[in-house]
């Protein structure tokens, strides 16, 4: 096997929720061009139907559900619909999360809970259902958890719950890895995204005092591109990773180095 061939997941069924805009399109078309058969998920059907679509004409079978993660029987949907669909369940992206910028001294505890149930439950209740599917399926499989820089460090602009749930979600990793890894052949591992051009980013770029501040500790100056996400993505998701587990594999573009 070539070094290219451990990169591919060929005759593989990945699982990407939060796939109908930003990141979540841009890893299940990545995972798509690597090979893999891709199951959407997400709330908004419309998009993601645009998502399938593009995933398709790369030659790829694919299927979208709408999917709200914060709801565990649609997280137990989504697994079905890609082993019934597409034959299996071999890698899930946990991406789906939204953000929220306040001053905490301001923040609803409705609101500050419905980020945690999203972005921290949401994602373990997805591990849950599709572990359960490895499991029932007896073969292994590889979970990315995408959290946020912002799980290790902070920034001027107030994120207290997104903040949180990003941490968490670190957590949960390490967690399940200890779990599942020996036992199971379930590798879980987190992509630590720093600030990338997204819709998640807007607040802050928006935000002059936020902003200048955050790219001050960024080493680079820069924010990325989605796109610089995408070699570490698939290293987590393909056999080129096949011993990492309960690892943070930080692209942040220096930020954490510091």
């Amino acid at each position: 096997m070539s070094v290219f061939d451990r990169f591919s997941l060929e005759g593989r069924v990945a699982i990407v929720t939060g796939a109908s805009s930003g990141l979540g399109v841009t890893f299940a078309l990545a995972l798509a061009e690597a090979g893999a058969d891709v199951a959407l998920g997400a709330r908004r059907t419309s998009l993601l139907d645009e998502t399938r679509g593009k995933i398709e004409a790369l030659g790829r079978r694919c299927v979208a559900v709408r999917t709200d993660v914060a709801d565990p029987a649609d997280c137990e949907a989504l697994v079905a619909a890609a082993r019934d669909q597409l034959g299996g369940a071999d890698v899930l992206v946990n991406n789906a999360g939204v953000g929220r910028v306040v001053p905490s001294h301001k923040d609803d505890p409705a609101e500050f809970a419905r980020v945690l149930q999203i972005n921290l439950v949401g994602a373990y209740q997805m591990a849950q259902a599709f572990g359960r599917a490895c499991i029932a399926a007896g073969h292994g499989g590889s979970i990315i958890n995408v959290s946020s820089v912002l799980g290790m460090v902070s920034t001027d602009a107030p994120q207290s719950a997104y903040s949180a749930s990003k941490a968490g979600l670190l957590g949960i990793t390490r967690d399940l890895a200890m779990q599942w890894t020996l036992r199971r052949g379930i590798r879980v591992n987190a992509l630590v995204p720093g600030l990338i051009h997204s819709d998640m980013t807007a607040a802050i770029e928006a935000d002059e005092k936020a902003s200048a501040s955050a790219l001050a500790s960024i080493p680079m100056r820069r924010l990325g591109d989605a796109d610089e996400l995408v070699g570490a993505l698939l290293l987590l998701a393909s056999d080129a990773g096949s011993y990492m587990t309960g690892s943070f594999l930080v692209v942040d573009g220096g930020w954490t180095a510091q």
